[in-house]
């Protein structure tokens, strides 16, 4: 008897139903699988033998072929084990098929309990874009499969509560997740606070500013000053998610297996640091089989690249894509990925190799000319495509010293909450979310300057010699200045303080 199952593929982000077909043939007892299966799902044979033998039932001593359909797609994971499972009991007439259409997940061990499954919220998504209505998959991965609306959620434990369910001798109940209660709305206690930093009001006024409006940040300074301690407290006051940003970024750790269990839907904004040793793959993504890399993880969040000389020619340059479309594309010779790359860039970097030049306290070692090639390693048009540069200088003892605290976070979100309500307003019916993500079209409809601002812009574009991306970027930022402020129109004030967050040292 041929037998159907239904069951699902992760490619990129996106789930694509696969279709296990199972069919035994009289002959000496043998176990094919066809369809581009990889070596965790070869390695399926022996892990559904004993679990369908540990779970009751009789493994059938025939020849027995599971063909995973397409045939073209390459099938990864070991989250096809309780589809063939089921595939071969229903192929033997132990089980009967399932009534309508059904969707199986799951690892299985050898005792034929059913173990956690990466990927389970894009695949459930697709389930429901192709009108499946059933999906069973492991219990432990109930709650976040639920975060998907207007589909079945059957937890299996284990193969035999699986198979009672199918026979109609025990049914498996549809799981519901508690809706009384909005996660988004848990506070972030993750990082550090900004009323933990002494002094620097400066750099936290450029941060308030990127926060608003989603700019990219450079800080430089010299060792010790608070760069590093100043990026970490950015998500305290970034705004919250919104329900829809909070599924993408689930999304992308769901298929990354980074979803703690506990923790299904992921509700605070990522921010990632990866060291600058990292791989060209780890840091956009790649590999054979291309996996995100750790700029789609910090998608909707912040990528803080501390010491960014540091970080290899080639991996810098390839951010600049990822700046400007927001979205990140890798290619092989079985096809082309695109991830999504829409997060916050922070740096931070020391002035010179010793990290003193410029500072008031302890003179510079380096040659001027070793000073110019350590700058020299972050090339213009990557510079250009960042919007805030701001000096984080040394802390002098009276303010480490002091007692006054610095404003809180809670107040700063409020004042971010607050700017990127407007521009929510301001961006309705199109797919952008805040002024960062503007081009040049929305720029000139959007970022409207009175006459005085207008003149000062003309006079900075020809003393700082800036180019055209460099000019909409100022715009931008002026925008988001005037949101803080709750004006309508851009004024001279708010150009003034966007001009002066350009680099000082490179023009």
């Amino acid at each position: 008897m041929l037998a159907k199952v239904l069951s699902c593929a992760v490619v990129g982000l996106e789930g694509a139903v696969v279709e296990v077909e199972v069919d035994m043939a009289p002959g000496l007892p043998n176990f094919f699988i066809v369809g581009l299966p990889d070596t965790a799902v070869q390695e399926a044979k022996e892990r559904t033998r004993f679990a369908i033998r540990n779970s009751g039932c009789n493994f059938p001593m025939r020849r027995i072929t599971v063909n995973l359909a397409p045939a073209d797609l390459k099938k990864e994971g070991p989250a096809y084990d309780l589809p063939i499972a089921v595939g071969i009991l229903i192929s033997s007439e132990q089980v009967p098929p399932p009534e309508g259409p059904s969707l199986f997940l799951g690892e299985l061990s050898m005792d034929g309990s059913v173990r956690h499954t990466h990927g389970v919220l894009p695949m459930v998504a697709t389930a429901k874009e192709k009108g499946i209505t059933d999906v069973f998959l492991p219990s432990v991965d109930a709650l976040e499969a639920s975060l998907v609306d207007g589909v079945n959620i059957l937890p299996v434990s284990t193969l035999a509560e699986l198979t009672d369910h199918l026979r109609g001798d025990s049914i498996i109940q549809p799981y519901e997740r508690s809706k009384d209660v909005n996660p988004l709305d848990a506070p972030d206690t993750t990082g550090p606070d900004m009323s933990h930093i002494k002094g620097q009001e400066h750099a936290k006024r450029a941060l308030e500013v990127a926060a608003a409006g989603g700019h990219n940040v450079v800080m430089s300074g010299p060792p010790g000053s608070g760069k590093t301690l100043l990026a970490r407290a950015l998500p305290s006051i970034l705004p919250k998610l919104t329900i829809d940003e909070a599924l993408e970024i689930t999304k992308i750790y769901s298929v990354s297996g980074l979803i703690p269990p506990d923790t299904p839907l992921i509700t605070t904004r990522p921010f990632r640091s990866p060291h600058y040793t990292i791989s060209h793959a780890g840091l956009v993504g790649g590999g054979r089989w291309p996996r995100a890399g750790e700029i789609t993880l910090s998608h909707r969040g912040v990528l803080f690249l501390d010491e960014l000389p540091e970080f290899g020619q080639a991996d810098l340059e390839v951010l600049r894509q990822p700046l400007e479309d927001r979205v990140v594309t890798i290619s092989r010779a079985q096809g082309t990925i695109t991830f999504p790359a829409n997060f916050m860039l922070v740096s931070a970097m020391n002035p010179c190799p010793c990290g003193y030049f410029g500072d008031s306290a302890r003179e510079c070692t380096c040659p001027p000319s070793m000073v110019s090639r350590y700058q020299r390693r972050i090339s213009g048009p990557l510079l250009d495509r960042m919007d805030i540069f701001v000096e984080v200088p040394r802390i002098e003892y009276e303010k480490l010293a002091g007692e006054v605290t610095g404003e809180p976070s809670t107040s700063i979100r409020s004042r971010v909450e607050q700017a990127r309500q407007l521009q929510r307003e301001r961006f309705a019916g199109t797919k952008l979310t805040c002024n960062a993500d503007m081009g040049p079209m929305e720029v000139r409809q959007y970022c409207t300057v009175d006459d005085q601002a207008q003149g000062l812009l003309g006079t900075a574009m020809k003393r700082l010699n800036l180019s055209a991306r460099a000019f909409h970027r100022i715009l931008k930022l002026s925008r988001t200045i005037a949101d803080l402020a709750a004006s309508e129109m851009i004024t001279a004030a708010h150009v003034a303080e966007a001009i002066q967050y350009r680099p000082r040292a490179w023009g």
